[in-house]
């Protein structure tokens, strides 16, 4: 019984500190989010530590640090319906992995995973039901969609809107270029993706995970219940 009583305990902890950590980034990811949205306009570009980081304001239809999936509707849909299967399973993985008493380490690293995840998908799921739709906005504009819109008097093609729909919007960028004696990428961007903070929230999940594998799963390896 005590054993018992001990182990529910620490599960409960370990659910609050993951609670706390993705609740404080969603709330953090989401307020950057909003503020760039609702106050600067796509191309905007304002230097945050000196000419190296800076703020510019982009949004794309996609996955993760700018890149796309496709045109179609069904590409779109395909993206966020994943992405909420994906959602779901870590949140199953983890609270599975709390219940084997894993380390609270690898509670936070996967929690990063899925508060990035969810992130990105409030985007997709609410923006476009929110903010107005422009048809003239660079990022809505969408070849092979196969819908056009009236922009300035003249026909474009643009996005699917709506539900699950909704662009990302990302807004941080590295500007540090590789050196020009080094061979094929001299003068180069060093980190060319423009990225947000959910963004940043997954890949340091993912990077936790890869460089620290070995005593998250022997931790869990070796202890019983």
């Amino acid at each position: 019984m005590q054993k018992t009583l001990k182990i529910g305990k620490s599960v409960r902890k370990k659910i609050i500190v993951a609670s706390c950590i993705l609740v404080l980034i969603l709330i953090i990811d989401q307020l950057i989010k909003l503020y760039v949205k609702s106050y600067f306009m796509p191309g905007d570009t304002v230097p945050l530590l000196g000419n190296w980081f800076l703020l510019e304001y982009i949004e794309n239809p996609g996955m993760a640090f700018g890149t796309t999936f496709g045109s179609k509707v069904w590409h779109k849909l395909a993206l966020s319906i994943f992405r909420i299967v994906a959602i779901i399973g870590i949140g199953i993985y983890l609270f599975q992995q709390m219940k084997k008493q894993v380390k609270t380490e690898f509670v936070i690293a996967v929690t990063l995973v899925l508060a990035g995840a969810t992130g990105n998908l409030i985007d997709s799921m609410f923006y476009d039901l929110y903010f107005n739709f422009d048809p003239c906005m660079p990022y809505n504009g969408m070849e092979g969609s196969g819908i056009f819109a009236d922009c300035y008097g003249f026909k474009r093609e643009v996005r699917n809107t709506g539900f699950l729909m909704g662009n990302v919007v990302d807004m941080f960028k590295f500007q540090a270029y590789w050196p020009s004696w080094v061979p094929w990428i001299g003068g180069g961007e060093v980190f060319p993706a423009i990225w947000n903070l959910a963004d940043a929230s997954i890949s340091v999940g993912v990077i936790l995970i890869f460089i620290r594998q070995k005593a998250y799963f022997k931790e869990s390896n070796t202890k019983t219940i």
